[in-house]
């Protein structure tokens, strides 16, 4: 039971760190800036992931109206 927990949390956290890039990659960042959250987020995947969630570009959202 333990081996298929660990590898359920991992295929989230693995979700969670494609998502994270695709919307950093759609975001108005310079490239710069995107190549270091890409790369922020693949070397530390849940570290890298909680601070692109509180300090990370966004993509490009629409507003209503």
């Amino acid at each position: 039971m333990g081996s298929t927990f660990n590898g359920l949390v991992g295929l989230i956290i693995l979700a969670l760190d494609i998502w994270a890039v695709v919307n950093v990659l759609k975001s108005g960042a310079g490239g710069g800036a995107k190549i270091l959250w890409v790369l922020l987020i693949l070397l530390l995947p849940v570290f890298g992931l909680i601070i692109w969630l509180i300090a990370g570009p966004r993509g490009n959202v629409r507003t209503g109206g």
